[in-house]
């Protein structure tokens, strides 16, 4: 018997509901986020030991699969988006009320959001793809049946991203050109998607060709500095960090599509608003962004100056927005090599910084090296994405790749900390609930700790 209020799905628009419910839009990265040092904490959040504390001061003799004992929003939540969007790919062929044209639609963007959900739980709680070893190395547990008692394997890392690049490149016939909202996917989020998880694999090939076709559908730019200029007036009121301003994200031109990050509008108080950033954090940005002047307003609160986050409105932390696509374009082209392609690179990189850098302190960037040109992407992207899990990605790949890896370092307490490239810490442990309920299937760690 269904619970009450609730009632079984049986027409297309049934099932198109649960696209439209933001509650299945969610893909947390807060200990990701956390990680990277991308949010501040204050002194006392760090005093004791927790998951928290150890990812936040790469504290890697401690046991983070002990201190996960809750029910972590990145594991729980993207698999219960998993089970209605298999649900709607198993029964909407059978869907009342539909052309066969809409089946097909609904179960491509089904697809798309099943895809984005598995390649966000398996860069998060797995090792960065390796084509030397992904085929022995785990994922995750992939689960195609919305059934209560369904069977799960945890796959290898290279059957996983077989399984993700199957759903998408099914999707892409029947993606419509324009989607009913911007939690709809559309063939730019499909074109997108595919560029996103090409790019992670190291096919910068597949990737060019992708985000190339992403912009082609969707290459539209927000531009902040007239965002900055529309607000100048409270932004630079002095003690004044109120956060009444007028919301962009859900309406941006640059949206695929949107959906929610850590900062989700579930969690009481923290409706999408940027958090606070260290000040070593914000000396990281470009001097002259009004991206970063737009969304913090330094302050001090006690006992430290921070940069506190003045934005409150629904971040799309977990979609995706054309500023990712001419980053990945600029990379593709970068590692080509040879003047022509890097001079590409960076008309693609310089595009999306005259939309965010004041005119004053415009200068265009030039690189005669690929090095040169990836450190210069790799930088502006970091920022564009702050505090969501997209430098957490990037992070994983460079520190691949003997050229890029770097070691993160700080000081704390007076103590020098680090976080290498090799570290474990880069693989999230999975919640102990479900590792001790896996469910019908088992589940191992991928991280010692």
């Amino acid at each position: 018997m269904l619970p009450k209020g609730e009632k079984i799905p049986t027409s297309l628009a049934d099932y198109e509901a649960f696209i439209r419910n933001e509650y299945n839009h969610l893909n947390d990265a807060a200990q990701a986020i956390n990680l990277l040092n991308d949010v501040y904490k204050s002194p006392s959040t760090l005093s004791y030991i927790s998951l928290t504390s150890i990812n936040y001061n790469w504290m890697g003799n401690e046991d983070r699969i002990i201190q996960n004992n809750s029910d972590e929003q990145a594991y729980y939540y993207s698999y219960a988006a998993i089970s209605y969007w298999n649900l709607m790919i198993n029964n909407v062929p059978n869907a009342t009320d539909a052309t066969d044209a809409e089946k097909l639609e609904l179960i491509a963007q089904a697809k798309v959001l099943r895809a984005m959900n598995y390649f966000h739980l398996t860069n998060y709680y797995a090792e960065q793809y390796d084509e030397a070893t992904a085929a022995t190395k785990l994922s995750v547990p992939l689960i195609t049946s919305a059934d209560m008692g369904a069977t799960s394997e945890q796959v290898s890392i290279a059957k996983m991203y077989e399984f993700i690049l199957t759903d998408l490149t099914d999707a892409i016939p029947n993606l419509p050109i324009e989607s009913a909202t911007v939690l709809h996917p559309n063939l730019a989020c499909g074109y997108a998607m595919l560029a996103r998880v090409y790019l992670q694999m190291g096919d910068y090939t597949n990737a060019l060709l992708y985000a190339q076709n992403a912009l082609d559908q969707n290459s539209q730019l927000f531009n902040w500095k007239e965002y900055y200029a529309e607000n100048q007036e409270q932004i630079e009121k002095e003690n004044d960090w109120s956060t009444s301003y007028p919301s962009k994200t859900m309406t941006s031109p640059e949206n695929y599509i949107f959906r929610y990050g850590s900062s989700s509008y579930k969690n009481s108080g923290q409706s999408g608003t940027n958090a606070a950033l260290t000040l070593s954090r914000a000396a990281q940005f470009e001097e002259g962004d009004a991206r970063f002047a737009s969304k913090w307003k330094k302050k001090y609160q006690a006992p430290d100056s921070i940069y506190y986050g003045i934005r409150s409105d629904k971040f799309n932390a977990g979609g995706i927005t054309t500023p990712e696509m001419y980053y990945i374009k600029a990379e593709c082209l970068a590692r080509k090599g040879g003047q022509a392609n890097l001079d590409e690179a960076m008309l693609s990189l310089n595009t999306v910084r005259k939309t965010r850098i004041f005119d004053a302190d415009y200068i265009d960037l030039a690189a005669t090296s690929t090095e040169e040109a990836i450190a210069y992407i790799r930088k502006e992207k970091a920022n564009e994405y702050v505090q969501t899990a997209i430098p957490f990605w990037d992070a994983k790949r460079f520190n691949k790749d003997v050229n890029y890896a770097q070691t993160l370092t700080k000081i704390f307490n007076n103590q020098s900390l680090e976080l290498a490239p090799d570290s474990h810490l880069w693989v999230m442990p999975f919640p102990m609930g479900a590792t001790s309920n896996p469910g019908n299937g088992t589940l191992t760690q991928n991280t010692p700790r």
